[in-house]
């Protein structure tokens, strides 16, 4: 079998706090079949936005079974660990910060969303139940947006440069 690699590239200028900031994104294949490129993208990653549709339930679950931290068992003498995102993101970034993401905010209350959420004996992600899973994986932040409506669309790469900001101003500072 061969692989194309389906990562897309993505650049702006941008304006935060009056200042003009270079803003590259890259957006990788989760899947599987990825696992050994996706790593290429990791090195000089300034941020990680780990995104799933708040409307869709398998999405959420690839977040919480591909990014989730090794715990303890309580009792045991042993951890247990989840796939692949996350030892990752350690492995080749250690320490860059990680902001979830939900998506399609705009659909979460639409009826006909909920419908046929409802009919498969599923509904949309809570944002208590996001809030918890950014806990989890050790996310700085989590952030609710919509394309369709642009609500807070501009907030998650707000977000996400003031956090590199604010460690490339640590990392300038802490040299003195």
């Amino acid at each position: 079998m061969v692989l194309l690699a389906s990562f897309d590239n993505y650049s702006a200028s941008v304006m935060v706090d009056n200042k003009p900031i270079s803003l590259g994104l890259w957006d990788t294949a989760g899947q599987e079949d990825y696992d050994r490129l996706r790593p290429l993208s990791y090195p000089q990653t300034d941020v990680f936005l780990i995104c799933f549709s708040i409307v869709s339930p398998s999405s959420f679950d690839n977040v919480k079974a591909k990014v989730r931290i090794p715990y303890p068992i309580p009792m045991a003498n042993s951890l247990t660990f989840t796939a692949q995102w996350y030892p990752e993101i350690e492995h080749h970034a250690p320490g860059v910060p990680i902001i979830l993401v939900g998506t399609k905010l705009d659909l979460r209350d639409d009826p006909e969303v909920r419908e046929q959420l409802r009919q498969r004996k599923m509904s949309p992600i809570s944002y208590e139940q996001a809030v918890q899973v950014a806990k989890e994986i050790r996310a700085v932040k989590y952030i609710e947006c919509s394309a369709l409506t642009q609500r807070n669309l501009k907030s998650v790469f707000d977000e996400a440069i003031k956090y590199v900001q604010s460690a490339h101003d640590e990392m300038f500072w802490g040299l003195y």
